[in-house]
């Protein structure tokens, strides 16, 4: 009894000690927000701490995105333009090559009620839905958001299930976590006692979430020690959005090619010999799957979130005999969807064969096509209807 008495206090001290460390990082991590923010670092993409402060900033907008959030380094590119909150509030990018519609909404449902009436923006790539299979979700994959998201209490059974099940696909991402690949093969069987062994071992998952989250706490108490950069000085200087746009508006395109539109190029009877299979490509992509999930996730956590689409980069299409008609399926399937759950959307596809707005034809904005990233983004924020 002696023995026992004396490991249950000191069981309590290390407890009590834990959780003062926790504390103390939290008030850290709120404390420090200007400063990580702007910044995109490994841990604030692969775990939940940072993300949660910017969350419960209110001066802050969280976007979420892939790699078109790290390059190239313009000093358009909205972390960056809104680093010294020149209209009132920063931008914090979630962003990670790869990353699709199925990695950022475990983040979103692991954030949950953090993000309830909170303002946060999600960038898509046209390419995610080209392919019927997106590979690159496996660099993106986060255990902390998909161990949070799975045993959290944000999401119902059922959507979990459908999510479950699109993670089951990945199983390289499940290599060496059995136990999460155990409980996500019983959240997407869909039978009554698969869900009795969820619900019977979700204490476990609960703790093996609990364990990740300190450990997140006391990477992100190091980093601030250690790795923070001084807070910018905030600076309110409204920007001359006219101005801005025709300062980028040229006619070169990132690698300085003059820009001349495929269109003139091929008359549009050339055009379309690989009609069928984009089209076909595009209705088969699980992409749509993923995106509608993110869509009941966004609405399960009471978000407001804003979609920004990077345009299809059409002059290129145009050379792969891929018509303009053929393209706009994307962006009325793109507008169908997102305006059924009622959430703010701008496609920008105005600049369909604008080669000046996307990057040597890939998924990554130039000065231009950041300029109106961030319009549309100060729109939303101030509570304004974003402009394309």
């Amino acid at each position: 009894m002696p023995h026992l008495f004396s490991g249950l206090i000191a069981s309590g001290v290390v407890a009590a000690g834990l959780f003062g460390l926790g504390m103390i990082a939290v008030h850290l991590e709120h404390a420090t927000i200007l400063s990580t923010a702007p910044e995109q670092f490994p841990l604030k993409k692969q775990g939940l701490a940072f993300q949660r402060a910017a969350a419960r900033a209110p001066r802050v907008l969280p976007l979420y995105g892939s790699s078109e959030l790290i390059v190239p380094p313009v000093p358009e590119r909205a972390s960056i333009f809104f680093r010294t909150a020149p209209t009132g509030f920063q931008v914090s990018p979630v962003g990670a090559g790869g990353a699709s519609s199925l990695s950022m909404l475990q983040r979103i449902g692991a954030l949950g009620s953090d993000l309830r009436g909170k303002k946060l923006a999600i960038s898509l790539s046209p390419g995610w839905f080209f392919k019927t299979r997106w590979e690159g979700y496996n660099g993106s994959f986060s255990l902390m958001a998909a161990s949070e998201m799975a045993f959290g209490t944000a999401l119902d059974f059922e959507l979990k299930r459908d999510i479950a099940s699109r993670m089951l696909m990945f199983p390289t991402t499940l290599e060496n976590r059995p136990f999460l690949e155990f409980m996500l093969k019983r959240l997407a069987s869909g039978r009554l006692l698969d869900r009795v062994v969820f619900c019977a071992l979700w204490p476990l998952g609960k703790v093996q979430t609990t364990i990740l989250e300190l450990q997140d706490h006391f990477a992100a108490f190091h980093y601030i020690r250690h790795k923070i950069k001084p807070a910018p000085q905030c600076h309110l200087e409204p920007p001359d959005w006219p101005k801005l746009i025709g300062s980028v508006s040229g006619t070169e395109t990132a690698d300085g090619e003059s820009v001349t539109k495929a269109s003139s190029r091929h008359q549009e009877t050339t055009l379309g010999r690989r009609d069928a299979e984009f089209r076909e490509d595009l209705n088969a992509s699980l992409g749509w799957t993923d995106l509608e999930l993110l869509l009941r996730t966004l609405t399960s956590v009471h978000a407001h979130p804003l979609f920004l689409s990077m345009p299809i980069a059409g002059d290129f299409y145009d050379r792969e005999e891929v018509s303009r008609s053929a393209r706009e399926t994307y962006y009325v399937r793109l507008r169908a969807l997102v305006q059924r759950y009622h959430f703010a959307l701008v496609e920008f596809e105005g600049h369909d064969e604008d080669p000046a707005f996307l990057y040597r034809h890939q998924s990554h904005l130039t000065a231009k096509g950041w300029i109106y990233y961030n319009r549309a983004l100060d729109d939303f924020f101030h509570g304004r209807v974003p402009r394309r």
